[in-house]
């Protein structure tokens, strides 16, 4: 990746104050042309009408960006929407039958794709006779829970074309579809709200600033490398919306831009979820869906993480220097004031105030809350009900402690730090429930199935590297369609892995295709996950890809590249 190879050498030792003004000198005499409307009042806690200072000894930036203006979030996702009633008028309806294991009758429940229903014994047997090479263990046990697609019995079925009223009516059914995720990023938003409001967080920031004065890249490595481990080991990327408020606010300080925020959570994550080793919902399940074990391909899957892991830190190691040199290089310059008023605080000795027992254990109580998030999806079958369940469990706490003390905050207060949190996450809250309505309209035109049966037709036949890399671009495309990792290793594992005999190939080739050509595009459509990011972090889509697509070139190019040596390996 030609990006990742030119950065600049900058003094690594450079003081973070130094670095730190020179960014606000600039920025603030660029953005001052801004337009400087009210925003409403977000997560920092800054009232909106704070300006940046821009000392008299700096010149005036003057460059302003041209061309249009790339729609909102909303706006993007209404598009789409369309385009989803659309596309069920276009593509042909169809459908394969489906599989899925009863759990009280401990039979196999046959759906076919006009809805009718049989049943035969849970029997390795019978999945044999269907085709279907999967152990039976992955029923009985619950690793497989969604229906599986049964192969050889795709059919063609009238067309179901949505109406007008489905684009309202989807966008509304999304929402509901969506609750545990919204209801778990609005207690997310409270919880900040009241940390915040004890003073806790700006206490403790300030500790942070000053130990790590002059090695600011290594908390960015820190919490890159664990995105990524966390990535792809457990599929660590709806849960890390909770990471933002606490990155953002502790980057801002440091000079980075919100594009490193992103950067290090959401990319280094993703990344390490395309190069999933042992992930549950992508892995473990796609194998399982081959009808092979977990450890076969572990070796390549573990050479590709190791290479995803050294581009996305060699990528944000390049950008954080380039920004550092010269701010105006940001990719979201003409967005980092609204960016520094929802997240920025105003943190020194004198206006944090001490760091009292209190904070301290308020702010260990909030900090404990994501390791103890990710312990419990990992060991206990928590999902977002259980997690939201547990921030407002913590946040209660942290409530009655601040409510003892000198510094103590009335019950008004604590109520209204609350609901102000809350409020300033309710845009990505509806973000996640319009990109899940498109979904919804697009598994009720039954146009997946079809897409996948063309696929199925496209690859069958090819020789082994042509083979691989098609899989990797039909991946790349289903992955728009089904943006679900585990949704598409159910839809597609059992129909494709098999085709990997007939080219005498590896089942865990096709797995291997699957993760990477399927994430190379959730890298850039605007999922759920995406555009709620952005919303977060007050980043425009455009900027967002602007930013991403040197590593979905790289996703692609690596993967395929590994691809195309197992295939001349085996």
């Amino acid at each position: 990746m030609e990006s990742s190879t030119t950065a600049p050498h900058d003094d690594e030792d450079a003081s973070a104050d130094t670095m730190t003004s020179s960014k606000t000198t600039l920025l603030s005499s660029h953005l001052q042309q801004q337009d400087t409307a009210s925003l409403p009042k977000g997560s920092g806690g800054q009232s909106p009408d704070t300006e940046v200072p821009a000392p008299a000894d700096h010149p005036e930036v003057t460059h302003h960006r041209r061309g249009l203006r790339v729609p909102s979030a909303f706006t993007i996702l209404f598009v789409l929407t369309i385009l989803a009633v659309i596309a069920t008028w276009l593509v042909p309806a169809g459908s394969y039958s489906k599989l899925a294991y009863e759990t009280g009758a401990s039979q196999l429940q046959i759906t076919d794709p006009h809805g009718r229903t049989s049943s035969v014994p849970a029997t390795q047997g019978s999945l044999d006779r269907l085709h279907v090479r999967i152990p039976i263990e992955s029923f009985t046990s619950g690793a497989i829970t969604k229906p599986v697609s049964i192969p050889g019995t795709y059919q063609r079925l009238e067309q179901h074309p949505a109406g007008v009223s489905d684009i309202v009516t989807g966008m509304v059914n999304g929402t509901i579809d969506a609750v545990d995720i919204i209801v778990f990023i609005l207690v997310l938003g409270g919880m900040i709200g009241v940390v915040r409001a004890t003073g806790a967080f700006e206490t403790g920031l300030l500790r942070l600033t000053k130990v790590t004065k002059g090695h600011e890249f290594i908390l960015v490595l820190a919490v890159s490398l664990l995105m990524i481990l966390g990535g792809s080991t457990c599929g660590l990327e709806e849960e890390a919306v909770a990471f933002y408020p606490i990155i953002a606010p502790i980057f801002i300080l440091m000079g980075y831009d919100s594009i490193v925020v992103v950067g290090a959570i959401f990319l280094a994550g993703s990344v390490g979820t395309c190069f999933s080793t042992i992930n549950p919902f992508s892995s473990a399940i796609a194998t399982n869906s081959a009808g092979i074990p977990l450890t076969d391909g572990m070796n390549w899957r573990l050479i590709g993480l190791a290479g995803g892991a050294v581009a996305v830190v060699c990528y944000l190691r390049w950008y954080c220097r380039r920004v550092q040199e010269d701010p105006t290089f940001s990719y979201t310059l003409e967005d980092r004031e609204s960016f520094d008023k929802q997240w920025g605080m105003d943190v020194t000795d004198e206006t944090v105030g001490r760091f009292t027992w209190r904070r301290k254990v308020s702010l260990i109580l909030f900090i404990a809350a994501f390791p103890l998030m990710v312990v419990g999806v990992i060991n206990w079958g928590w999902w977002f009900p259980q997690m939201a369940a547990s921030f407002l469990a913590l946040t209660i706490i942290i409530m009655l402690l601040s409510r003892t003390g000198s510094e103590k905050l009335s019950e008004k207060q604590l109520v209204d730090a609350f609901s102000d949190g809350s409020s300033s996450l309710v845009a990505v809250s509806l973000i996640i429930g319009l990109a899940r309505g498109i979904n919804l309209i697009l598994e009720q035109g039954f146009i997946s199935d079809t897409m996948l049966q063309a696929s199925t037709s496209l690859v069958t036949g090819m020789p082994g590297p042509a083979f691989v890399l098609t899989l990797l671009v039909v991946f790349f495309v289903l992955g728009f369609v089904v943006p679900s990792s585990s949704g598409l290793a159910v839809l597609a594992m059992p129909i494709m892995a098999p085709l990997a005999d007939t080219v005498n190939l590896p089942r865990s080739i096709v797995v291997c295709a699957y993760q990477w050509g399927q994430y190379a595009m959730l890298f850039l459509a605007p999922t759920g996950l995406v555009m709620a990011t952005l919303q977060m972090l007050d980043i425009k889509y455009s900027h967002w890809l602007r930013f991403v697509w040197p590593m979905v070139v790289f996703v692609l190019v690596w993967g395929g590249g590994l691809l195309v040596a197992q295939s001349l390996m085996v």
